[in-house]
Order: C-alpha cells, then structure tokens, then sequence
C-alpha cells in the first residue's frame, strides 16, 4: 500500500507551480524532499492535504488505491493524511485537549464515544515524550507558543491522531537543537510498517536524526533527481547546481 502522486499538475491563480510530479511513498519508508525556494515543495504538501487555493489540472494523488483529489480537507484526514505546517496557525479560544479530542471524535464509527480517561492519559503521556508542560493541553491551539513549541505541538496532534501518511512541511526550520532532537524523537517514534512519511526540508541536519530511505529533489515543480540518504549529503557539498541535472 503506498500513496501515488501521479503527473501532477497544478496552478494557482493562472500560473502553474507543479508541472508533473511523479512520486510513490510506501507504507514504512520515509521520503525526504529537498529543493530551492520557489520549486513547488510546499504547493506539494498543501494539495496532498487538500488546499483550496490550488487548481489541479491533471494528474491524480491514489491513498492506498483510492482517488483523494474528489475529497474535501476532513475526509483526507479523515482517510489517514496528515500535514504538519511549516507556520502553524493559533487557533484562538480552541484548547489543545478540545481540539485533538474533537479530531478523535470524528475519526469514530457512529455510535462510539471517546473515552475520557483513556484520553487524557494518552494526552499527557505523549506530551510528556514530547518534554511538553500539562498546561499546553487547556491553552489555545499554538496561541502565543514559540516557535518551537508550535512545531512540537504539531508533532503531539500527529502522535494522537495516528495518521497513516505523514506531510510534514519544514517541521525543522526554526529549531534550536534541542527541540529538533524532540520533534526527531517524536517522527521516529511513528516509524511503523503502516505509516509512511514525507519530510519537506531544506537542511541535512533533520536526516541525521531521521533517516530517509529516499531523498528527492524537486526543481521548476518537478522531482528531478532520487537516491538515497548520501544524496543528502551531496546536495550540502555541491549545493543545487551541481545536482539539478538529474
């Protein structure tokens, strides 16, 4: 099983940012996604999620089969998508807890019902793994957090809502050490041969902490070059240019 991004093309306002993308991640592997400003990565991951600014030209996005580009956001994530944000939004007046709860809730067959307890100790136990205070589960959806807090905070929705394919946009720009060590911990504690993951980042420094199975990088809104981790490693020798060949 695996989600297939097939000759993908997409604009947005007249003007095409994805020119054929064609990418299959496999349930169990994690792929990394390097590229210049401007070169469609971020465009990527806000239309696997379902964005409504984009228009899709052509092209088809498969989630273990199934055709995802008819859906709306929350029958995406519903089906197992995930995107943590490269700029979270604060949700206002939202708390952390009534938030994932909420997500929780919809992902239930009719007639089920979370169960409180259960929940607030599985909370607590991945806010804990994550070195986040109780008090973050009553505060507002990122409102007034740091930068980091934020990216950790999208690490704990991820954590409890069990996606089965993870998009996470840049999750790393704008750590210090220590929190990339957390949020590195948090993605590696995912790794499972049901969930797969696509890291968004510019930096090696996030693949020395989780480890690609594949690293692509993406030019003028196409995947122009694959391989494995040592890719990476070349890119932060040689820098683009010398990579953008294919």
């Amino acid at each position: 099983m695996s989600l297939i991004i097939s000759d993908l093309k997409a604009s947005i306002d007249g003007t095409e940012i994805l020119k054929g993308v064609n990418l299959e991640i496999p349930k169990g592997e994690v792929h990394a996604i390097m590229g210049p400003n401007g070169s469609g990565k971020s465009t990527l991951s806000k239309i696997i999620a379902g964005h409504d600014d984009y228009e899709v030209t052509s092209g088809e996005i498969l989630l273990d089969g199934v055709n995802i580009l008819d859906m709306e956001v929350d029958e995406r994530s519903r089906e197992g998508i995930f995107l943590a944000f490269q700029y979270p939004m604060e949700v206002p007046g939202v708390s952390n807890a009534n938030f994932l709860r909420a997500a929780r809730a919809a992902r239930l067959e009719e007639g089920q019902e979370i169960d409180a307890v259960a929940f607030y100790k599985e909370l607590y136990e991945k806010m804990a793994f994550l070195d986040m205070k109780k008090e973050f589960s009553s505060r507002s959806v990122n409102e007034g957090f740091s930068g980091g807090e934020k990216k950790r905070n999208e690490i704990l929705q991820m954590l409890m809502l069990q996606p089965k394919y993870a998009i996470l946009d840049e999750t790393d720009s704008g750590l210090d050490i220590d929190a990339l060590k957390v949020v590195s911990k948090g993605i590696n504690a995912m790794r499972t041969t049901e969930r797969g993951f696509l890291l968004i980042t510019h930096y090696q420094r996030l693949l020395n902490y989780v480890h690609p199975n594949v690293v692509h990088i993406m030019a003028d809104g196409k995947i122009v070059k694959s391989g494995d981790a040592s890719l990476a490693l070349e890119l932060e020798e040689k820098g683009y240019d010398g990579n953008l060949a294919g």
